[in-house]
């Protein structure tokens, strides 16, 4: 049997075995985009793109220039100005819009009763009775376990049962991880063809230098860390407290009024917060005060802009990629080969998206320490802040960057006059249309890898061939939300803004999600093992995304209709983006909370 269908018999029960809540929400933003995207297609490539292509200024165009021009022909600008046949794009807007509402609230209502179902069926583990306590003031004299036992007898007196506090164990956690690296390579070890025993032992580099018996060394080594470990954990107890502590009580629903109950006068102090899954817990963050956090957060949100800054000017430059012209000013000395044609159309028509592709790689594990100095308790809090700061680099760098910079008018004061942003969108969107589809079709070869996971094959056979090479990667790897989630949305916002201007994009939207469909429901199967599991606290990120690509559709549809001058048509559009907003204010006031936290009746 193929993997392919395999991965078509899984059930949404067998990933959620396999991936957690979390993985069933990955998967149903494929579901969600496929249902989406396929009714999308069907408007916009069945319907409006033959209206694009008789458009009257189909006569103005050389017939024999045909494929180089597809994209004009086959977008909105082929539409005579003026003419009636915008109101089926007119018409377009709106049925694409209320589709999506409706698809949104569907997924939205369903993954808010899976987290429920999640919660209320789950065996009641200790963290669920449990609130992580940071900021506890400490008098004069006194210790962070006697300050919180006095606290909350006298607060909580009928609740609390105990407290746990946090010690400054850094060797411990070292010795720990090392320890658990050596035990792996051991592991490892019997893999590895071993030769017999009257042979010679393996050589250390490449089979050339030196010999050595790598399993009795690393049996010696793990023993001495085994010892050092129970030694350094005797002694963790005496080591200096931290103010933090876990505080557990008596009910599921006492631990909830902890948290969502300021316990004290002043802000600072005593702060409460859900505490992580034991395996999801981020231990160097414990230590942090208030004020450090503060910091942290301003000093991140800097750099995060300065990086949003100098990816700006790379942007710009592969934009410059795209023009013949401006490259051929820039590298005169190449002239004669960038007018093969082949060469030309492989420089403009690829590499600018294959550059930005693998620039873009870099861009997760930075957001990711990023959010890391921000302070989060727990690896899920973590990859959260990193999804969401993904998803903003993304739209800025990727869509909003190359629309800017890309375009001939280069037009970077947009948002100087905002009564104008939707007609300059209406010129700058379009004219990228050939570049994000060729952007579009180069990630497949992206998510395609993923299935064959070239880079970690890549890394084991160099593992397999050098010795020197650490193999430490027997481990099941954890998905990366935070670097997957923003990538889909992106392609998401793309489908829906060029749906209305430029639909020929639909079709290699569609296959995206069609692609990572089957590849992830495969991966998270029978290659990734969940870290954590937030019980589907992703999707909030995804509806919110998805809310703004269509406001960004609609303002860029109201600024084309204005162009083509189709006036009644863009005035008629200015409420759709109202009522789109209101509809994502009722859902956030319907759902959202419920993925903030958990009500009265499902603690009790």
């Amino acid at each position: 049997e193929s993997w392919i269908a395999a991965a078509w018999r899984r059930s949404e029960d067998d990933i959620h075995a396999a991936a957690g809540l979390d993985g069933v929400v990955f998967v149903r933003i494929f579901v969600f985009s496929i249902r989406l995207f396929a009714v999308v297609a069907v408007v916009g490539v069945g319907v409006l793109m033959p209206i694009n292509f008789m458009g009257d200024q189909l006569r103005l165009i050389d017939f024999t220039d045909l494929p180089s021009k597809s994209v004009d022909v086959l977008s909105i600008s082929n539409v005579l100005d003026g003419s009636n046949k915008l109101w089926l794009h007119f018409s377009a807007v709106y049925i694409i819009t209320g589709v999506a509402c409706y698809l949104l609230y569907y997924e939205y209502r369903y993954i808010s009763g899976k987290r429920l179902e999640y919660f209320m069926t789950s065996k009641p583990l200790p963290q669920y009775f449990t609130v992580l306590v940071r900021a506890i003031p400490i008098t004069d004299g006194g210790s962070v376990s006697d300050a919180v036992d006095k606290f909350f007898k006298e607060y909580h007196s009928s609740t609390y049962l105990s407290h746990t506090v946090v010690h400054q164990t850094g060797k411990l956690r070292r010795l720990l991880n090392e320890t658990e690296i050596m035990w792996t390579k051991l592991k490892n070890l019997k893999y590895v063809p071993q030769r017999p025993s009257t042979d010679n032992p393996p050589k250390k580099f490449l089979g050339l230098f030196g010999r050595n018996n790598p399993i009795g060394k690393y049996q010696k080594r793990l023993e001495d860390l085994e010892e050092n470990v129970r030694m350094e954990q005797s002694d963790a107890t005496r080591r200096r407290e931290i103010p933090a502590a876990f505080v557990s009580f008596k009910s599921r629903y006492a631990s909830a009024n902890a948290i969502y109950i300021r316990q004290s006068d002043n802000p600072t102090e005593w702060q409460t917060e859900h505490a992580p899954d034991p395996h999801d817990v981020y231990w160097p963050s414990f230590s942090t005060s208030f004020m450090e956090r503060w910091i942290s957060k301003f000093v991140v949100f800097v750099a995060s802009v300065l990086l949003i800054i100098v990816f700006l000017l790379v942007v710009g430059f592969i934009q410059g990629l795209t023009y013949m012209e401006q490259l051929e000013a820039w590298l005169p000395f190449l002239r004669n080969i960038l007018e093969i044609a082949i060469v030309s159309q492989l420089v403009t028509g690829y590499l600018p998206s294959v550059i930005l592709h693998f620039l873009s790689s870099y861009v997760p594990s930075i957001m990711k320490l990023f959010s890391t100095m921000q302070g989060f308790v727990s690896v899920s809090g973590i990859e959260r802040s990193a999804c969401n700061k993904m998803l903003r680099f993304t739209i800025w760098t990727v869509f909003f960057a190359n629309v800017l910079t890309g375009s001939a008018l280069n037009q970077l004061n947009i948002f100087v006059d905002p009564k104008k942003i939707p007609e300059r969108l209406a010129v700058v969107v379009p004219a990228q249309a050939s570049f994000f589809i060729a952007y579009v079709v180069t990630s497949w070869t992206s998510i395609t890898s993923e299935l064959t996971q070239t880079s970690a094959l890549l890394y084991h056979l160099w593992g397999s061939c050098a010795k020197c090479c650490k193999r430490e990667d027997s481990e099941a790897p954890s998905m990366h939300y935070h670097s997957e989630i923003p990538r889909i949305l992106l392609f998401g916002l793309l489908g829906l803004t060029y749906s209305i201007v430029a639909p020929l994009i639909l079709p290699f939207v569609l296959t995206y999600f069609c692609l990572g469909y089957f590849i992830f429901r495969n991966q998270l199967c029978n290659v990734y093992a969940p870290k954590y599991d937030t019980g589907g606290r992703f999707w909030p990120i995804v509806h919110n995304a998805t809310i703004f690509s269509l406001v960004l559709m609609h303002l860029i549809s109201i600024g084309v209709f204005g162009v083509k001058e189709f006036p009644l048509g863009s005035s008629l559009l200015v409420p759709l983006p109202i009522l789109t907003l209101l509809f994502y204010a009722y859902c956030g006031n319907r759902f959202y909370p419920i993925f903030e936290a958990y009500s009265t009746e499902s603690h009790w």
